[in-house]
């Protein structure tokens, strides 16, 4: 069932869950709509002096997940953190009572509609590509809102004038109980991840590509280099970028039906991925009505974003790298590809999602390449890269990223990079990757 922000008007409101976007929906809540009011909140753990300002009414009743169901029962709408599951057994049981059950991105998106909406999502790559889509509209002339999971939350959107084209990330945890769609919907990858939220690999992908088929969506902009993505065949105009008949990258830089239009050393950002991030943000323009501005001028000033193969200090011959987004194998070993002929020292490790890390070994071996091992997935890896036959003495196990970035400087010679790039999430040390990504950065910093 699809609900709008407007028919929250004298609403009774549940929600569950804090954070931006719980945060920025009680907030236009309360300036929009003062005649609804959130009256019940429930939290996995006992919320923040923080967690229950930010629900602008102190008199919410705050619930366990025990009571959550019979606490939020009375209320005509649930909003949900996207960090709360949707298939949590409890919003199962509220939605078959008949409460609708939806996120701040989903209440937005039924307001606004989709029309003039590039939807970005994948695995990895979908931060950076819906930056890359922002950027380029932006030099096209064009009025341009980010929203989602980068920039602002998408209800934010509600203070500021109408743009002329909004790119959105959305994570598979608002697109798993999302009801209305983008304009275009881009997927740039799909491999394992999230299982813990969506309960196998399976329900993951399934979830994910639902963006795809979701009411309002007129065409999909699918990477065709992505081997998860080759079946994938929505009932909706669909382009394909990475492959020869449009939008490409090959080792000249990107290339347009075979046609160099900007080489390798004019990219802004490093790695093959990238290259592909960038045409598939140039085709999901197109694919919506843009034209093209001229490249490479389009793409002065974009820098990338933190923590994304960010170069955070030089020191001794040693160039370090904070790649902390970096929460699965794939990503890993796109990092890794991004340093060609370059001695790597890997940083890897960080909570348990059970990744595989087979591949990754092996190419670490193939490469000749270091790796120091970091609670929790840290002693796997290592064990991965040993079995691969990365020698004893360039593949370590470290008591935690202090350790890790002394080892590195042990092991590291002139020329090397050393490359933080985990492979896993870091909440079972860090509050988010930001955090592991910014106590890398003051470790490779120090003396």
């Amino acid at each position: 069932m699809s609900v709008r922000f407007s028919e929250l008007d004298g609403a009774r409101v549940g929600v569950w869950g804090a954070g931006r976007e719980v945060g920025s929906f009680a907030d236009q809540l309360a300036r929009r709509l003062p005649s609804a009011r959130i009256v019940a909140a429930a939290f996995d753990t006992p919320p923040t002096a923080e967690a229950r300002a930010s629900l602008r009414t102190p008199a919410a009743r705050i619930l366990s997940a025990e009571n959550a169901v019979a606490g939020l029962s009375d209320c005509e709408v649930i909003v949900r953190s996207p960090g709360v599951s949707a298939h949590r057994p409890e919003l199962r049981a509220l939605r078959a009572a008949g409460i609708p059950v939806t996120t701040a991105t989903a209440l937005w998106l039924a307001e606004r509609g989709g029309s003039g909406v590039i939807g970005v999502t994948g695995t990895k790559g979908k931060s950076t590509t819906a930056a890359l889509a922002s950027h380029i509209a932006g030099a096209a002339g064009l009025t341009v809102h980010l929203a989602g999971n980068i920039g602002v939350p998408a209800l934010d959107l509600l203070d500021r004038e109408p743009a002329e084209l909004t790119v959105l990330e959305l994570s598979s945890y608002q697109i798993a109980d999302l009801q209305n769609g983008p304009e275009v919907a881009l997927v740039t990858n799909l491999f394992r991840e999230h299982t813990d939220w969506h309960g196998s690999e399976e329900v993951y992908r399934t979830d994910k590509l639902r963006v795809l088929d979701l009411p309002g969506v007129r065409a999909a902009v699918i990477n065709a280099r992505d081997e998860g993505l080759t079946a994938v065949d929505p009932d909706v105009e669909v382009t394909r970028y990475g492959q020869p008949d449009g939008w490409d990258a090959d080792a000249r830089g990107i290339v347009l039906r075979g046609e160099l239009v900007m080489a390798s050393a004019q990219l802004p950002l490093r790695g093959e991925h990238n290259a592909l991030n960038i045409c598939g943000a140039l085709t999901a323009l197109e694919v919506i009505g843009v034209t093209v501005p001229a490249l490479p001028e389009a793409l002065r000033g974009f820098g990338g974003l933190p923590h994304r193969l960010q170069t955070v200090a030089e020191d001794d011959g040693l160039t370090w790298v904070d790649d902390s987004i970096s929460t699965t194998p794939e990503s890993a070993l796109a990092a890794l590809a991004s340093f060609p002929g370059r001695d790597i020292v890997l940083i890897g490790g960080g909570q348990d999602r059970g990744q595989d890390y087979a591949e990754l070994a092996r190419a670490l071996f193939v490469r000749g390449a270091a790796v120091i091992g970091v609670p929790s997935t840290g002693p796997r890896l290592i064990a991965a890269a040993l079995a691969a036959g990365v020698p004893s003495a360039r593949a370590l196990v470290a008591a935690d990223l202090p350790a890790a970035t002394a080892l590195a400087r042990a092991v590291g010679s002139p020329g090397s990079v050393v490359l933080l790039s985990p492979a896993a999430p870091s909440y079972d040390n860090y509050r988010n990757f930001e955090e592991r990504g910014e106590r890398f950065r003051a470790l490779a910093a120090a003396p």
